[in-house]
């Protein structure tokens, strides 16, 4: 059977748009070097990446016989794909379901909490 693809960004994918997000114009090598550890293949990083450009992540074009892969999508726009998806399958596009079990999961700081209270107080006023 198949492998069925991820709607959104697996952990191998986000790996390699780390390194285009931090240098917009990576060649293979480029990114097999700034993956980090635990290193991966040239051809893992071709591969992933040919992916990244099927999903619509990422592009390349050549330069000197070298592919120069380039984002397409913002870090900002891939975790707000994520987030839809997170937020569709496990809270029934709830957005406040999502939100009451972060807060109640992990135990925001006071600080976290001043900046939770300013967010909504502004969200009544707008709502007057």
């Amino acid at each position: 059977m198949a492998r069925q693809k991820s709607p959104v960004l697996t952990d191998a994918e986000l790996r390699l748009m780390e390194v285009l997000w931090r240098r917009p114009r990576a060649t293979v090598s480029d990114v097999v070097e700034g993956a980090g550890s635990p290193p991966l293949s040239y051809s893992t990083v071709l591969t992933t990446l040919r992916i990244l450009e099927r999903k619509g992540y990422a592009t390349h074009e050549e330069v000197n016989r070298a592919y120069v892969y380039r984002p397409l999508v913002e870090r900002d726009e891939a975790a707000g794909k994520d987030v839809g998806h997170v937020l569709k399958r496990f809270f029934a596009g709830k957005p406040l379901d999502l939100a009451m079990r972060l807060v109640e999961h992990d135990r925001p700081s006071r600080d976290e909490l001043q900046r939770l209270k300013a967010l909504i107080e502004r969200y009544e006023e707008d709502a007057r």
